[in-house]
């Protein structure tokens, strides 16, 4: 629950703002993907970044501790930002 709150507020950040609305599917997607995929899919998924390794060896930690909330719950949270992302192109 502690990792909870500050996905939510960087997701609303990052898809709310309207200098980045064009953005929020994109973004929305890549999220939900990051609570859904598994390691091995999001790594894939993670690539097409092309960000040095530091950075994506520091994301799948924190995959990790996104993985230690319940599927449930995660699946809630996508829930939730699939409604933030359709305010956004209201």
């Amino acid at each position: 629950m502690r990792l909870f709150l500050p996905v939510l507020l960087v997701t609303l950040a990052l898809c709310c703002c309207e200098t980045n609305a064009a953005a929020c599917p994109a973004v929305a997607t890549d999220i939900a993907n990051f609570f859904l995929l598994p390691d091995s899919l999001f790594k894939l998924q993670l690539s097409k970044y092309q960000a040095p390794p530091e950075a994506k060896d520091a994301t799948m930690q924190v995959k990790q501790c996104i993985n230690e909330i319940s599927a449930g719950d995660r699946y809630i949270i996508t829930e939730t930002l699939g409604k933030i992302v359709l305010q956004c192109g209201a």
